[in-house]
């Protein structure tokens, strides 16, 4: 029997575990000191939730869930797994408005599903970490979320990132002055998202398969081209969406994203729900962002009927931890090891007193292990030497007769007798 998981998704095994846990709590910590607040939604989705929110080429991705019964045999589907963290966000806006703040700022970690083709650094199921803020159209809402991602990045050892900034009015701009009419706009914006990843040929190409013409896809790209980003902002300064930029770099001067903002018009971002502001967070040498988001004031509208603005910005958990991985940035006190401390079993009849005493130093704040067989010392030794656990508790006759316990220091050799009731200070308060 195949014991691989499913094609494009992973099992994790402890060490990979920890170092995700250490990642999301890093995460968590800076979105909680901005004010953010957590939330959680279903893995699963109404079909009609999803469909029609991600654009042509999003849509295709959503992995449906079949009805059961004799309509799943037809193919039916009435569910789906959820394609990003965005759309749950504004359905639950829609559904709990009376109940939410003012101005609602969540953070969200959880698991997202794409029928992607499975390939290198991309997986049918992963995780995203979310922060939006809802409520407000003020560019304050990009310099907080900038500055918190900015944050989290410093926090995790990034040092040269780099934010990637445009804005959605200023690509439809440019794409009505390349001369493409309305309906081409999504299509040409998807392949224009490429840009960085295929160069302008292969763009150029993509665009010409998207019906787009050679001469506007030519001036498309030549408009990219023939002008610095700032160039091009000047010139197009009257562009409402040029205005909300000069904004957003104002606030971010005074925020940890200041210094690290590259105004970029050829980003795209092609998901079809942003509106406004749009980022990527790039890093030297690295292929793909390390997350990215953008304004998006029209996506509750769908299901409140009314618009409720939106700005939020998505990390990407799984190629952070690949870089970390790659680049040893994980810090050494990260250990794999599940217990600070072994209690070993010297034989049979100790076996209550050693359970006994690894509730007291489990209730003294001390993970502990419990080796669960009367077996010869030294194998015990080594068991706890291969699990990385520091501590060895050794309780023979002798300790047991003086309310005592032999404590192993295994990665100096060091062994002292010490009370019982001092034990678990005595591991917590070691280096």
């Amino acid at each position: 029997m195949n014991t691989k998981p499913a094609r494009g998704m992973r099992d994790f095994l402890p060490g990979d575990v920890r170092r995700r846990q250490y990642v999301i709590g890093v995460i968590a910590d800076v979105y909680q000191r901005y004010g953010f607040e957590p939330l959680e939604t279903p893995a699963a989705e109404n079909i009609e939730t999803l469909m029609g929110k991600y654009g042509e080429e999003g849509d295709r991705l959503i992995f449906r869930i079949l009805k059961r019964g004799e309509e799943g045999a037809q193919g039916q589907a009435d569910l789906a797994l959820r394609y990003d963290l965005t759309v749950p966000l504004a359905r639950v806006v829609a559904e709990y408005r009376a109940a939410l703040p003012k101005f609602f700022k969540r953070y969200q970690v959880q698991p997202v599903w794409r029928a992607d083709r499975p390939q290198k650094g991309r997986f049918r199921e992963f995780y995203q970490c979310d922060v939006d803020a809802i409520g407000s159209r003020s560019m304050v809402v990009e310099a907080e979320l900038l500055g918190a991602a900015c944050d989290v990045l410093t926090r995790l050892g990034f040092a040269n990132f780099r934010i990637r900034l445009n804005h959605r009015k200023l690509l439809t701009f440019v794409l009505e002055q390349a001369g493409l009419s309305a309906d081409r706009h999504e299509t040409a914006l998807v392949a224009l998202d490429k840009l960085d990843k295929i160069g302008p040929d292969a763009v150029r190409a993509e665009l010409t398969e998207r019906g787009v013409s050679g001469d506007a896809a030519a001036s498309l790209l030549g408009m990219f081209h023939a002008a610095s980003a700032r160039e091009l902002l000047t010139r197009i300064a009257a562009n409402e969406g040029a205005a909300e930029l000069e904004r957003v770099l104002a606030l971010c001067r005074e925020s940890p994203a200041e210094g690290r903002i590259d105004l970029d018009l050829s980003l795209a971002r092609g998901l079809s729900y942003y509106t406004g502001t749009i980022f990527e967070i790039a890093v030297p040498d690295l292929a793909g962002s390390l997350g990215g988001g953008g304004r998006y004031d029209n996506l509750i509208g769908m299901f409140l009927g009314q618009d409720v603005p939106a700005c939020g910005i998505s990390l990407g958990l799984e190629r952070i931890l690949v870089v970390m991985g790659e680049r040893n940035m994980f810090p050494t006190s990260l250990v794999a090891t599940s217990a600070d401390v072994m209690v070993t079993i010297w034989n049979a009849d100790r076996t209550a007193d050693a359970i006994r005493l690894a509730g007291e130093l489990r209730a003294g704040g001390v993970r502990v292990d419990v080796y669960p067989e009367a077996d010869k010392i030294g194998k015990q030794f080594k068991y706890a030497s291969s699990r990385n656990v520091r501590y060895v508790a050794i309780v023979g006759d002798e300790e047991a007769a003086r309310g005592e316990v032999a404590l192993k220091n295994l990665a100096t050799g060091d062994q002292v007798s010490l009370a019982r009731g001092q034990v678990a200070a005595y591991v917590k308060q070691s280096p």
